[in-house]
């Protein structure tokens, strides 16, 4: 009798412990009176693919693999000599520029002005006098007594002295009237142009300094001193310390019973006893694949959707691809279902 009744009281147990403690796809899980969800998934650390704007010639690569570096440090550098000759030929160019525009601002001068008014009456004076020399030469021409040549000759002088006269006249109108703001508004849009070329071949030095973006490790050095880089050549890339996600996933039945902003932990095998707190900060609205790179016990054929878990700073020793167990306490109002 004592022995038909072991078989029983296993069968008991077993049907208690399967309602005591159930599992559903990718680890949905209830036990002890109280409720947690496990997912699976693996650390996702931002990379950064480092290189300069300018291309020149790699004097200088200050940092090698597993390096780490503070936001601002510098990296590596170009040589920069060509890009101060730029430098310099821009600073001259603005100078060229800036003058103009200044003499066309302040206008000229009051002894340009008199200097032009008294051409302009020397000028009236000899349009007179060869004005004078040709009637007297066209007066004495009927009776032969110059030479058509001569007549000829007047009336060209006196031609002349009237394009002379009107030469002064308009170059002492425009003194006097002062420059015109066309004018002003081409030197100016000239010396502006001189200005963006000297900010751009600043720009261009100072982009010949490469430092990093955030802190983070260097994971490989892709360039060293003496190669000829461009812009689209990668010489670093940086692992950034912050910020560090888990990427997980979650079956569709499950999915109402979180939201962003849920507290979580995470644990690695390397240290099982170590927990990473964190948050849920993204949940993405579309379902997919469960990926073949997740380690979960369940087939992958299921339809999920993916998590982005913020671990919170400071959680040092968690490597890109690592694996990771994610557990999120849920309430009582979280646990039905499924």
């Amino acid at each position: 009798m004592k022995h038909k009744a072991l078989p029983l009281i296993a069968l008991a147990l077993a049907a208690g412990a399967a309602a005591f403690w159930r599992t559903d796809p990718l680890g949905w899980r209830t036990g002890d009176g109280g409720t947690q969800l496990t997912l699976y998934g693996n650390v996702d650390i931002r990379q950064v693919q480092l290189g300069f704007r300018v291309s020149g010639r790699l004097i200088e690569a200050l940092v090698d693999e597993g390096d780490k570096v503070k936001a601002g440090q510098k990296l590596a550098s170009l040589d920069t000599q060509p890009y101060q000759d730029q430098i310099a030929i821009a600073q001259a160019q603005v100078g060229s520029a800036r003058a103009p525009l200044d003499k066309l601002v302040t206008g000229p001068r009051q002894a340009e002005i008199d200097k032009a008014r008294a051409n302009h009456a020397e000028r009236v004076a000899d349009q007179q006098n060869a004005e004078l020399a040709f009637e007297r030469t066209a007066r004495l021409r009927p009776g032969g007594a110059v030479s058509e040549a001569a007549l000829d000759q007047a009336k060209a002088a006196r031609d002349m002295a009237v394009a002379r006269t009107q030469s002064a006249q308009e170059a002492l109108r425009l003194l006097e009237e002062g420059t015109r703001p066309e004018d002003i508004a081409a030197a100016r849009a000239n010396l502006q142009a001189s200005e963006s070329s000297l900010a751009s071949a600043q720009t261009s030095l100072k982009d010949a300094t490469l430092v990093a973006p955030a802190d983070g490790v260097i994971l490989s050095r892709v360039r060293e001193p003496g190669a000829i880089v461009s812009p689209s050549d990668i010489v670093y890339v940086l692992s950034l310390a912050n910020p560090v996600w888990v990427r997980a996933y979650i079956a569709e039945p499950n999915l109402g019973r979180i939201h962003t902003g849920m507290r979580v932990q995470g644990f690695t095998d390397s240290a099982p006893d170590k927990p990473y707190s964190g948050t849920i900060g993204f949940i993405s609205p579309v379902a997919e694949f469960t990926p073949k790179s997740v380690e979960t016990p369940e087939l992958r054929t299921d339809l999920v959707y993916r998590l982005r878990i913020v671990i919170d700073q400071g959680s040092n020793g968690l490597r890109q691809g690592m694996p990771v167990t994610v557990r999120i306490p849920l309430g009582k109002g979280d646990a039905g279902g499924s």
